[in-house]
């Protein structure tokens, strides 16, 4: 019974991540349009590459016993590949000073998820040490992940403005982290549940916080939502 609900919920994330990978591209549509970043910034995403990657690999058969975290597999795989997608964009249209910045910790990143690669692949020769050693690695990057919209908390209290924080983006990180920490439940394992806990009280906070702020701001936020449906 047990490991059929947890399958369910593994659809049900997979898809609800969809969502939340997907929540950025009317912000990269904005950027495309107006040819600049503008104040957007692009460490939420390298910190969501650097998860995806980590965790992709976490669900691979070398570090999982068989394809008993299949679904977070090819989750996070399709994770990279949006992930990849908005960094490149941004780093398109992002000015030289920018560009360093987000090409040095970017390649900091690829460095030690390829360390992460190497080290568990032929240094370490059971699934168990694998699933530990990886598993650290996975629950600090999605700490990192979590922990990054707080800045933007941060700056919607400060400019009394929802604009850098959408609403849906909030919602479907609430949504997912909720449902991969039940999932991580399910199967006893403390490398999902743990940043997905995480996760969920960062979503609430920035569900609350649009809410206290979304009337103060509404009518420039739907003069910007009307012009990113353009």
């Amino acid at each position: 019974m047990v490991p059929s609900i947890r399958v369910i919920l593994g659809i049900i994330g997979c898809a609800v991540c969809m969502l939340l990978y997907s929540a950025p591209i009317l912000t990269f549509k904005r950027v495309i349009k107006e040819a600049s970043v503008g104040e957007f910034s692009c460490i939420p995403y390298i910190l969501t590459l650097f998860s995806c990657l980590t965790y992709s690999w976490y669900g691979f058969p070398v570090v999982s016993s068989g394809w008993k975290n299949l679904t977070v597999f090819l989750i996070s795989s399709i994770g990279v590949l949006f992930e990849i997608s908005f960094i490149s964009i941004y780093l398109w249209f992002a000015p030289r000073e920018k560009k360093k910045l987000v090409i040095l910790i970017v390649s900091l990143v690829l460095a030690i998820f390829g360390m992460t690669v190497l080290i568990s692949s032929f240094t370490i020769h059971t699934h168990h040490i694998r699933n530990i050693f990886v598993g650290s690695i996975g629950v600090l990057s999605a700490m990192l992940m979590y922990s990054s919209p707080l800045v933007a908390v941060k700056q919607v209290v400060r400019t009394r403005s929802v604009e850098f924080m959408p609403f849906y983006l909030s919602l479907f990180s609430f949504l997912t982290s909720l449902i991969w920490m039940v999932y991580g439940l399910l199967g006893r394992d403390p490398y999902i549940t743990s940043p997905n806990c995480v996760g969920c009280a960062t979503g609430i906070l920035q569900l609350v916080v649009y809410c206290i702020y979304r009337s103060k701001d509404r009518p420039k936020t739907q003069n910007n939502m009307e012009n990113d449906m353009e």
